[in-house]
């Protein structure tokens, strides 16, 4: 569990925001995002590792058709598990498990939260399990020593910040708008003071994602937030068929933009 919270408390001591990159486990294949996994652990401060789920309901069209990929490609929770041990091989990024709830629940949440742990997962972000919810899940995470990833949007009122204040652990992830992921729509031009805000409440560390995809994107909100998510962005290149080299100078530019 701390050793999310011990991350982004090293870079806040060297003046630094986390880069916390995304992409979903199975797209295009297991072996090419076992590949991208390795590579975002490298560059990445802490790594999001997204599980397929057939009906994201959170995520845009770049990440829905990762999504329905892997799902046709026969990616299941033992195989990610699988995969993230092998991360950990290579490895010692703090990993964020992000899901939804129904795969979880299908494999059973004292199983998941043990599985989870044995294979190296620090984290665990599941994105349609509000706090009324969590207890379907959250004693069994807790137990296993995981941290719990709490979201909040533009329109979480007070009172539910200070829950989750209570609640979580390791970070909190801000959405930066209402909607899905995506780059499409652009930033909301008041979205770096509504950071700094959020950061005044929070017990936590504070992450932004949904549409955060280029440099100067994350040069103008890193010194307003503790860590910036890229998940689109990175799947959309992928989808494009990026070559290895290709991913590396694009990684090394958002995570040089990002510190």
């Amino acid at each position: 569990m701390e050793q999310i919270a011990n991350a982004f408390k090293r870079l806040k001591e060297d003046g630094k925001a986390a880069f916390v990159p995304f992409s979903v486990a199975g797209f295009p294949s297991r072996e090419r995002s076992l590949e991208v996994f390795l590579k975002l652990a490298e560059f990445g401060d802490v790594l999001e590792f997204g599980f397929p789920f057939s009906d994201p309901i959170a995520d845009g069209p770049v990440i829905q058709l990762a999504a329905g990929e892997a799902i046709r490609n026969g990616l299941t929770m033992d195989v990610a598990f699988e995969m993230i041990s092998e991360i950990r091989d290579h490895s010692d990024t703090p990993i964020v498990f992000f899901s939804y709830f129904n795969p979880i629940h299908k494999y059973g949440a004292e199983r998941f939260a043990e599985r989870a742990h044995e294979s190296g997962v620090n984290g665990v972000l599941v994105v349609d399990l509000p706090l009324e919810e969590s207890s379907w899940l959250k004693p069994a995470t807790d137990a296993a020593g995981l941290a719990w990833i709490n979201l909040a949007t533009p329109t979480t009122p007070g009172p539910r910040i200070e829950r989750m204040n209570s609640d979580g652990s390791g970070f909190l992830y801000y959405v930066s708008r209402t909607g899905v992921t995506g780059a499409d729509g652009g930033l909301p031009p008041d979205l770096a003071l509504k950071c700094e805000r959020l950061r005044q409440v929070s017990r936590f560390p504070v992450a932004v994602g949904f549409g955060i995809s280029t440099p100067a994107d994350a040069r103008a909100l890193k010194e307003h937030v503790d860590g910036i998510v890229v998940g689109s962005a990175i799947l959309s290149l992928i989808q494009k068929g990026c070559s290895s080299d290709e991913l590396d100078q694009w990684l090394d530019n958002m995570a040089e933009a990002v510190h």
